[in-house]
């Protein structure tokens, strides 16, 4: 396994609340790596580490063998894609507008437009599904035609790696797991993937190598086949369940068998 995205004992924290300490993470190449966990276990704090939207109170982030830190903004942004939780649009701004923001990596001061921006910008509103959506302002939308928007955005940017907090949030069942397989379909043509999820069966399914938290650390980590079992989602989750082969996928798939009260 190769990794250029690493992090090495790094410690996070917000103020005096210590989230993560001495927590080490590589992101192997050409994989899509899925992190799960339970709710405030610190998933969504690494990955804004691995962004540099957080600077580790020690260790480090490194791309490359090279600290993140060290990057100019436009340099990593042309690496690293990156969909947050929540992210806010500028008011009255369209679709087709928003998602043309993803090509800021790629344009000059003397060149702010060109062919190669509007096919990318095109073909990641046809990949997200919301090509149909160009002219409609961002406000407007639903919760997750918005999303699809946002996944739009990053798509565009064109990075070979795409890291996503909670991707599927605010999505039906079907536009799930369209997207999961849309970012499994990236990760055979090359692409490294890195997603924040919460539906397990959903992570198990699609991810080859899974990233299982608690408490800050990182608890268990490999291909899914390999790791899930009841004793970890127990530890993890606190969930008595069996863990069964989908019958689809033949991967693992959690059952909770935890009574309603």
């Amino acid at each position: 396994m190769t990794a250029r995205l690493t992090a090495r004992d790094i410690t996070l924290r917000y103020g005096d609340r210590v989230v993560s300490t001495r927590l080490n993470l590589d992101i192997p190449d050409g994989a899509f790596t899925a992190i799960v966990g339970p709710n405030a276990c610190g998933k969504s704090t690494l990955l804004s580490a691995l962004v540099r939207l957080l600077r580790p109170h020690a260790g480090q982030v490194e791309f490359d063998g090279r600290e993140v830190g060290g990057f100019a903004t436009k340099a990593l942004a042309k690496h690293l894609g990156f969909l947050p939780q929540d992210p806010m649009a500028p008011e009255d701004i369209k679709v087709r507008q928003l998602v043309g923001r993803g090509r800021f990596p790629h344009q000059s001061m003397l060149a702010l437009w060109s062919p190669e921006d509007q096919k990318a910008v095109d073909g990641a509103m046809a990949a997200a599904g919301v090509a149909d959506l160009g002219e409609r302002p961002v406000q407007e939308l639903s919760g997750g035609q918005r999303q699809r928007v946002w996944m739009a955005m990053v798509l565009a940017q064109e990075t070979p790696y795409l890291l996503l907090d909670e991707p599927t949030s605010f999505l039906d069942i079907t536009h799930q797991y369209q997207l999961l397989g849309l970012l499994a379909r990236l990760r055979n043509e090359g692409r490294t993937v890195v997603a924040v999820l919460h539906d397990i069966n959903q992570a198990c399914r699609f991810a080859d190598h899974l990233v299982a938290m608690k408490a800050g650390t990182v608890v268990a980590e490999g291909d899914p086949g390999d790791i899930v079992d009841a004793t970890l989602i127990k530890d993890v989750f606190d969930l008595p369940s069996v863990v069964v082969p989908d019958p689809v996928t033949g991967t693992p798939m959690v059952v909770p068998t935890l009574q309603g009260e």
